[in-house]
């Protein structure tokens, strides 16, 4: 396997359980919108219901992590970043990387393995309300969730690798932008002519290129 297909096969696992975990959000939201009926129109509060948004809110956030840094789209400040050379970038990234992400992740690995297994041991319930739910398989997804952005991280840190060799980052998996939704939103609207969505389409382009500063090889669409 070449290189660049290493780093695909990566940020396709990542991104398949990124979008898989974000089907959450549906449940979490009807989980709310259920609650808030029955909590002021029938008068019938579900004592467990908080528990329950914390977990599903809580596994959607940490298994999206590696999906989102497959995306390159964690917060990052980049106001000397952006205007680096792409070997300048890959080494800041690399040192960054080897001196605060892999002890970081490392660290929430262990720690999330033996939380974990504790909480599975006493079969551990939530003490927030009376009779709390079980919690033992939420605390399950840290350990997981730890894995997954490892595994993601390993490949940035090949990404960068790739880049001080060639002078340009590797190729990354594109997926859905808003200025795809910007682009399709137009490409349907009546009042607009077909100059005037080009050159909309193209400054959305150009700003959303502006914003992202950083070399992202080919990509190839999911």
């Amino acid at each position: 396997m070449s290189v660049q297909g290493f780093l695909y096969s990566i940020d396709r696992l990542s991104t398949w359980v990124g979008k898989a975990a974000a089907w959450l959000i549906i449940l979490l939201m009807s989980v709310v919108c259920v609650e808030v009926f029955k909590r002021y129109v029938m008068n019938m509060p579900t004592a467990w219901i908080f528990d329950l948004d914390n977990m599903l809110y809580g596994t959607l956030f940490m298994l999206c992590g590696g999906y989102t840094l497959a995306q390159n789209a964690h917060v990052r400040g980049d106001f000397l970043y952006s205007s680096m050379r792409p070997r300048t970038q890959a080494s800041l990234d690399l040192v960054l990387y080897i001196v605060f992400f892999l002890p970081g992740i490392a660290a929430l690995i262990y720690a999330g393995t033996f939380y974990a297994a504790d909480s599975w041991r006493i079969a551990e319930h939530s003490n927030v309300t009376a009779d709390g739910p079980p919690i033992y398989h939420f605390k399950s997804v840290i350990p997981i969730a730890g894995a997954l952005i490892m595994l993601q991280g390993l490949a940035e840190i090949v990404r960068c690798i790739a880049c001080l060799k060639t002078g340009e980052w590797p190729g990354r998996l594109a997926d859905v932008t808003e200025i795809d939704v910007v682009e399709q939103q137009l490409a349907q609207s009546e009042y607009v002519d077909e100059e005037s969505r080009k050159l909309a389409i193209e400054g959305a382009q150009r700003i959303d290129e502006m914003a992202r500063q950083r070399g992202m090889g080919g990509d190839v669409n999911t």
